[in-house]
């Protein structure tokens, strides 16, 4: 990188903090700080929820995997398939409690419902789950920051961190969201550049076109059965991530935590409907960066000697060192800066959040509430940096590793909260019963099975399983709701109001989900290997 470059990243870090100081002005509460004083616009919070799932790991892994990754291609599209469902599902039946109770934490609702015990319990697995995941996608990060501006790892995570650290401990809920509303707009400009940069150095459309495997233009992944460690199926991502993504968007404190900054419940249900929309296209993008520089990496010996095999992930930064001029290289570099520190401060965020409503704030007096709140932020920034600094001795599959983590514990998750709003009947203790059910029965999938099972499955098997423990205790051990807990539940009528209310919106997602699955099969079956191979 050029001293222009840097002076761009250098220009691009100041604004953040400049604005986050800016806005940390007008906070006088941990409400404040946490859910912006519930008075963020609808619009905003739908772009900072998808800011944060552009981390730098998609900016850079998603092209990599469609360009270069053994078995990849375009199969990465199935991922979007379930989302417009999910996000009917979380409208319906999760925004107008969560939402609706006014919480901060959304374990204050299992509380409210069950008993504190239960709020514990799942709030430390969430922190401890999270604070880990949270410091390997800095450690990755930092990686690619590293390769960007020759900076050495140590030093990259400690500009990452102290950046995203310091403007979060600012501003709080409101800096993440403004923040990331601008960092969207550098993620969006650092993926037009990086196209168009692309089609350039292929020689044009034509010859980009031609030189793009037709391997890697098949969307669908048909695999037969539950899929394996080779192949990406399509119902494993229809199914399980159906469950995946009604957990991530429902009950996930990083995702959950914007939708109870909005004004209402409705506006919380509009960041939900944007994001079942926009994310698609976006994703489509990233598609689209990576068959382009496939074709680039076809035609260029240089670029191929320069990205390191198993690396794959190198390819994007490469590539801008490689093709871009001055000036957009450091567009670009803050470009995956921006995708990073979205991503960051949003679960940086959400941990302080959890910790101090869950377990700091009832030992606080109220005028030293905010103070403390931010010291949680700085703290959880301390120990995100630590776990980064040591993920490089664990890191060689760590970030899929993290990820089938999550996906042993979303679908025990959603089924705590799913009972606590549709069945009366449970309790504190038949959930938690189920939660531990649920993990049991992924991790038997897990060591019995291994990679035989896709680990999509496994949020709905520790969905189905902690659900069934959780119904089965609940009538064998039953005990009268409370008038607070029966405000905390839905009936089947209030269900369906709530559907009535959103028909229109139901309507438009479950035939948004169709067109992208027409879309898929318009791009192609990938072939079975298994067939025609004598």
């Amino acid at each position: 990188m050029t001293p222009l470059d840097f002076a761009i990243l250098g220009a691009y870090l100041a604004g953040v903090l400049l604005l986050s100081a800016w806005l940390a002005r007008r906070q006088a509460s941990p409400e404040d700080y946490y859910v912006g004083g519930r008075a963020l616009p609808w619009w905003a919070l739908a772009l900072s929820t998808l800011a944060t799932q552009s981390s730098a790991n998609s900016f850079l892994g998603i092209p990599a995997f469609v360009a270069l990754v053994p078995g990849g291609g375009l199969t990465w599209l199935q991922y979007e398939l379930a989302l417009p469902a999910a996000m009917v599902i979380v409208m319906v039946l999760l925004v107008p409690v969560l939402r609706g109770l006014g919480l901060v934490s959304i374990y204050e609702y299992l509380e409210q419902r069950f008993d504190r015990p239960t709020r514990l319990l799942l709030s430390a697995v969430f922190l401890a789950s999270r604070g880990l995941a949270t410091g390997v996608a800095l450690y990755a990060a930092a990686v690619v920051v590293r390769v960007c501006t020759g900076l050495p790892l140590g030093w990259s995570i400690a500009l990452m961190a102290g950046a995203t650290v310091a403007y979060d401990m600012l501003g709080g809920m409101v800096a993440v969201v403004w923040t990331d509303v601008l960092q969207m707009v550098m993620m969006l400009a650092g993926l037009v550049v990086c196209i168009a940069f692309a089609v350039n150095a292929a020689g044009g459309w034509a010859p980009l076109l031609s030189a793009i495997d037709p391997h890697r233009m098949h969307a669908i992944d048909p695999a037969h059965g539950l899929g394996d460690g080779a192949t990406a199926p399509m119902w494993g991502f229809v199914v399980g991530g159906l469950a995946l993504y009604v957990a991530y968007y429902g009950v996930d404190q990083t995702q959950v935590q914007r939708q109870l900054s909005a004004v209402n419940v409705q506006q919380a249900q509009w960041v939900l409907v944007a994001n079942a929309l926009a994310r698609f296209p976006l994703t489509l993008l990233y598609a689209g960066l990576g068959l382009a520089l496939s074709a680039v990496y076809a035609r260029s010996p240089a670029l191929q000697a320069a990205v390191p095999a198993g690396h794959w992930d190198y390819l994007v930064p490469r590539f801008a060192e490689m093709f871009l001029p001055s000036g957009l290289r450091g567009l670009l570099v803050a470009a995956v800066l921006a995708a990073a520190m979205s991503s960051l401060d949003s679960a940086l965020n959400s941990l302080s959040a959890a910790t101090m409503r869950d377990f700091v704030e009832a030992r606080i007096a109220a005028p030293r509430r905010l103070r403390v709140a931010r010291l949680v932020t700085m703290a959880w920034g301390a120990v995100i940096t630590a776990v980064a600094l040591q993920a490089g001795s664990f890191a060689s599959n760590v970030i899929e590793g993290i990820n089938r983590v999550g996906a042993l514990f979303y679908g025990p998750l959603l089924a705590a909260f799913l009972c606590g709003i549709l069945d009366r009947r449970a309790t504190g203790t038949a959930v938690r019963a189920g939660v531990a059910a649920g993990l049991a029965c992924n991790l038997a999938l897990l060591l019995l099975w291994g990679p035989r099972v896709f680990w999509m499955w496994w949020n709905v098997t520790g969905l189905c399983a902690a659900a069934g423990v959780c119904w089965i205790l609940s009538r064998l051990t039953p005990s009268a709701a409370t008038p607070r807990a029966q405000k905390a539940t839905l009936t089947r009528r209030t269900v369906l109001e709530a559907m009535r209310r959103q028909r229109a919106w139901v309507i438009v997602l479950l035939l948004y989900s169709l067109l992208m699955l027409v879309a898929l099969l318009a791009l192609g079956i990938k072939p079975d290997p298994t067939q025609g191979a004598a």
